[in-house]
């Protein structure tokens, strides 16, 4: 049996360097050493409270230092990592405590604005079978603000900062990542040690990542997102770089950082790159900017080819794009560094990956010939390799309808190039990518469905200037309801995650059908 821990992303550099500044949040510096030492109290902690290696373990944070010490701390326990997006509602987090099968669940205590502590603590609640509830508190040594919960600082404290690694597997389960298909609730893609390790890795070949010059990364990804998670927080790890942490990207403190920090390594969607060049003043210091970044990756949708430009002109650097799920780590593709990148290209899939064009609803690989614009017919993109999902949590059949014989089927569809160079032509499922988050439509339909008043909801995304989409819902009322469009949306903020209702809707009268009754989504708009 081959046997290894992800932890020992952070094991290894703290042994080897101890004292590198290993995350960096506002005037608080952790080296290394340090962070190793507070993630074996966790270990320590979950160990004590009765946690076993494969357990189920959640976390609710936003990219604070407390992330990534919970994170390897359980790791180092042997469990699984749940990571959860800070914007569920408690209905929300009480599902995926469920679906999962979390025995604990750490949780950050949040602010006014953004309660995560009281909606994660009312989902707690609400679960079956959670059996811990740590709250994060903000000042490390303070009391959890429910009365009756644990301060995960308090719990710690009395904890050895030493602590051995559970050996486990490397096809063990180290992180279940939620995502969604068009159909049905999120589904927990089970990531093992060996893909995310390889994953976040294979930095050394896409970006010249390098132990002897480690990168300074500027993390504006949420830490829960798989893109976050495995490029800057693990991919920085790996190669011994410096993690500077900011909770919500806002453009000009985002800037503020990376000339503060000499940021090196940025990544993000498109619209962070659209609002970092909008601002953009005449007394910003972008020639120190640009001297300092020495590389630039984008991901979760299209790339603008003006924004392109522009950051180019501007900072100096050509954005790298790529391509990647949850279901694989997540990268699969990428435009390959030190080569010129080709506009609305995926690039290329990574070392040890496997990338195919389908033909419809089969698994059958389309022909290789090009049409006139030099590209192959339109398939499905299917991908093998180190970093496949080992299957949805709990959802064989769902498991057996995208895997097979190693090959997943993304759902999206592409082209490819003579010089084997993807391009993303559309997604086949119905999703919407609002800011960088997927939005699954008839999740939203279900609970939209709920209200008394609605009799048929219709979900799709539209087109937004600065979210790249926006979530527009048509909804039938039920007779002699009364309910206006204002009254749905507000509604709407109280059951879902800010990034999922809808800020549109539209009352109608009908929606256009088939003939079978499937709603005809591709008229509305």
């Amino acid at each position: 049996m081959t046997t290894y821990n992800l932890a020992s992303l952070l094991e290894n550099t703290a042994a080897r360097v101890p004292e590198r500044d290993a995350i960096v949040f506002g005037d608080l510096r952790l080296n290394y050493g340090t962070v190793d030492a507070l993630a074996n109290q966790v270990a320590n902690l979950l160990v004590d409270r009765g946690i076993e290696p494969g357990d189920k373990v959640a976390l609710s944070c936003p990219n604070l230092p407390y992330f990534t010490i919970v994170y390897f701390g359980i790791l180092k326990a042997g469990g699984t990592v749940v990571p959860l997006n800070v914007l569920l509602k408690g209905r929300e987090v009480a599902y995926h405590l469920d679906d999962s099968g979390a025995k604990a669940y750490f949780c950050f205590q949040g602010s006014p604005e953004l309660p995560i502590g009281a909606e994660g603590h009312a989902g707690f609640e609400q679960a079956n079978g959670c059996e811990h509830f740590f709250m994060i508190t903000a000042d490390p040594a303070g009391a959890s603000p429910i009365e009756g919960t644990d301060a995960m600082g308090q719990s710690m404290g009395p904890m050895p900062t030493t602590f051995e690694s559970v050996s486990t597997d490397e096809d063990d389960v180290a992180v279940i990542l939620y995502t969604s298909g068009t159909t049905g609730q999120p589904k927990g893609a089970e990531l093992r040690h060996r893909n995310m390790r390889d994953n976040a890795t294979a930095g050394e070949q896409l970006f010249g990542a390098s132990a002897e010059q480690p990168d300074t990364f500027l993390c504006v990804l949420p830490l829960f997102h798989s893109f976050g998670q495995t490029v800057i927080q693990n991919g920085a790890f790996a190669f011994g770089g410096t993690v500077v942490m900011l909770p919500r990207f806002e453009a000009a403190p985002a800037l503020d950082l990376m000339l503060k920090e000499s940021i090196t390594f940025f990544a993000g969607v498109p619209t962070m790159y659209w609002g970092l060049l909008g601002a953009l003043t005449p007394e910003t210091d972008v020639a120190t900017l640009a001297e300092n970044l020495r590389i630039a990756a984008a991901g979760g949708s299209a790339l603008p080819v003006e924004v392109h430009k522009s950051f180019r002109e501007k900072f100096g650097v050509t954005i790298l794009e790529g391509y990647g799920l949850s279901e694989t780590s997540p990268v699969a593709s990428f435009s390959p560094h030190g080569e010129e990148p080709r506009p609305g290209s995926i690039g290329i899939p990574i070392p040890g990956v496997e990338m195919a064009l389908l033909r419809p609803d089969s698994w059958d690989p389309i022909p290789d010939d090009l049409e006139d614009d030099g590209k192959t017919a339109v398939g499905e993109i299917a991908i093998k390799g180190h970093n496949v999902m080992k299957g949805y949590h709990d959802r064989p059949e769902a498991t057996e309808e995208v895997l097979h014989d190693g090959w997943f089927k993304s759902g999206d569809l592409g082209r490819r190039d003579a010089d084997g160079w993807y391009y993303i032509v559309d997604r086949s499922k119905d999703m919407i990518l609002r800011g960088g988050y997927n939005v699954y439509p008839r999740e939203i339909e279900e609970v939209l469905l709920t209200h008394p008043a609605v009799s048929l909801a219709a979900v799709i995304g539209v087109p937004h200037e600065s979210h790249g989409e926006e979530v527009k819902a048509f909804v039938i009322l039920e007779k002699d309801a009364s309910l206006t469009s204002e009254e749905l949306v507000a509604w709407g903020k109280e059951q879902m995650a800010g990034y999922k209702y809808p800020r549109i809707v539209e009352i109608v009268p009908e929606l256009p059908m088939t003939a079978t009754g499937k709603i005809l989504k591709r008229e509305l708009s």
